[in-house]
C-alpha cells in the first residue's frame, strides 16, 4: 500500500437548507463564517504532524508510521454545505494554509462542490488559479418540479448556465450529482431526465437513491408515518430505475466503477476511490471524519467544533480493519483483491471470512475471478445484505 493521504474540508454554509439533507449545514452569518474559517485554518496547521499508519512491508504484526505533512496528497475534496457560496478570500486563505502544511502538487486531484446559481466567471477563474481541477455540481434533478420539492435554490436553466460557465472557464473534469427515487418519480420520467443530463457529456455522474433521513422535513412527509409516503416509488420501480441508469450510462460511455458512481475512463473519482480502498485521510471542519489507518475520528457537529470533544474517536482492531476492507471494497465493481487482502493482513481472505464467502458464492451474490471477489449483478441489488455478513 503506497504511503499517501487524502484531505477533506467541510464548509457547512448554505443559502438555504434542502428538505432532504441531514448533513451538518445551514445558513449562518458572515461573522460566524469568518470565525469558523479561522478555526478551520488553525486545525489544518495543528494537525500536519498527525501520525498515519500503513501495513509494514517487513513485519506482519506492525505498521509503518508517517507524519501527515511528509506524505504526498493524492486528493483534496471540499464539500458541504455549499462551498461555492464561500467568499474567495476565505477560500484562498484556507488553500494557502493547506499548501503550507501538506504536500499538494498539480498532480493531486482537487475537487470543490458547487451548487447551480452560485458560480460566476470570476469565481470559476479563482478556483482554477487555486489549483482546483475538478468540479462536483449538485444538480439532483433536471426536473424543475422535483427541484422545488427538494427545496433547491435553482432550476434546470440555472444549472445549465453554471455548467456552461464552468466549461468556458476550462474545467474538463466535471461530475454531476443526481438523486433517484424522488416523490412522484417513475422510471420513464427519470430516464428522460437522465438522457437530458447525458446530452451534456459530463465526465462523471453520481446517482444516489433517495434516503429519507430523520430530523429532516422530508422525514415528516415521507418517513414511515409520513402523510405522503405513498408518493415514493415502490421497491420494484426503484430497482428498475437503478438498472436503467446503469444501462444508459454504459451506452453513453460512462462505466459503473462503484455502486452509485459512473465515469468515463480515467475520470473515476480518485478521492472516493481512496475511501473505498482504505487510504488514510484527514477531515477538517465541523462533522468531518478522519481515518489514520488504525483509528477513526469525527469532529463535533457544531460551528464551535474546535472547543468540543470529537463525536467519535475509535481505535480499530485488525478484525475491524478486515471487515472495513471487505465492506468498502465490495462497493467497487472491480471488487476486493485477494492478494491485497493477504498483503495487508497476512491472512488469506477466504480463511478470514470463510463462511460469508462460501455462502454468497453459493447464493450467486458474489463471484470470484482474476484474483478478485466482487458482487454479481444480483449481488449489487442486495449489496447491503451481502456486506452485513462481513461485519
Amino acid at each position: 500500500m503506497k504511503p499517501e493521504l487524502e484531505l477533506y474540508l467541510h464548509f457547512p454554509f448554505c443559502a438555504r437548507k434542502c428538505a432532504y439533507c441531514d448533513f451538518f449545514s445551514g445558513a449562518f452569518s458572515d461573522a460566524e463564517m469568518h470565525r469558523y474559517f479561522e478555526d478551520l485554518r488553525a486545525e489544518i496547521r495543528a494537525r500536519k504532524d498527525t501520525p498515519l499508519f500503513f501495513p509494514s512491508a517487513s513485519d506482519s504484526a506492525s505498521f509503518d508510521r508517517f507524519p501527515a505533512s511528509s506524505l504526498p496528497v493524492r486528493s483534496v475534496f471540499i464539500g458541504g454545505g455549499t462551498p461555492s457560496i464561500v467568499p474567495i478570500p476565505e477560500l484562498e486563505a484556507t488553500v494557502d494554509a493547506l499548501r503550507e502544511a501538506y504536500r499538494i502538487d498539480p498532480s493531486s486531484e482537487f475537487t470543490i462542490e458547487a451548487n447551480p446559481g452560485t458560480l460566476t466567471p470570476s469565481k470559476l477563474s479563482a478556483y482554477r488559479a487555486l489549483g482546483v481541477n475538478r468540479l462536483s455540481i449538485g444538480l439532483q434533478s433536471p426536473d424543475d418540479r422535483m427541484l422545488q420539492k427538494l427545496g433547491r435554490i435553482h432550476d434546470f436553466r440555472t444549472f445549465l448556465a453554471s455548467y456552461e460557465a464552468a466549461r468556458r472557464a476550462g474545467f474538463d473534469n466535471i461530475s454531476i450529482d443526481l438523486i433517484s427515487g424522488l416523490p412522484g418519480e417513475m422510471p420513464d420520467s427519470f430516464e428522460k431526465g437522465l438522457k437530458t443530463v447525458l446530452s451534456l457529456s459530463p465526465e462523471h455522474l453520481s446517482v444516489y437513491s433517495l434516503i429519507i433521513e430523520e430530523n429532516t422535513p422530508f422525514y415528516a412527509l415521507y418517513g414511515p408515518s409520513g402523510s405522503r409516503r405513498s408518493e415514493l416509488p415502490d421497491e420494484e420501480a426503484d430497482r428498475l430505475i437503478y438498472h436503467r441508469t446503469g444501462a444508459l450510462l454504459e451506452d453513453a460511455g460512462l462505466h459503473r466503477y462503484e455502486i452509485s458512481n459512473y465515469a468515463r475512463p480515467g475520470f473515476e473519482s480518485r478521492h472516493n476511490t481512496g475511501y473505498w480502498t482504505g487510504v488514510p485521510y484527514l477531515g477538517f471542519g465541523a462533522a468531518a471524519a478522519s481515518f489514520t489507518g488504525v483509528s477513526r475520528m469525527k469532529n463535533a457537529s457544531s460551528l464551535s467544533y474546535r472547543s468540543l470533544q470529537p463525536e467519535e474517536n475509535e481505535s480499530l482492531t485488525t478484525e475491524d480493519l478486515m471487515s472495513e476492507f471487505m465492506i468498502l471494497g465490495l462497493r467497487m465493481t472491480a471488487g476486493v483483491s485477494e492478494a491485497e487482502f493477504e498483503s495487508r493482513f497476512r491472512k488469506k481472505l477466504r480463511d478470514a471470512f470463510s463462511a460469508a464467502v462460501s455462502r454468497h458464492l453459493a447464493l450467486g451474490t458474489l463471484e470470484a475471478s482474476g484474483g478478485f471477489l466482487r458482487l454479481t449483478p444480483y449481488g449489487l441489488d442486495v449489496a447491503n445484505a451481502v456486506m452485513a455478513d462481513f461485519l
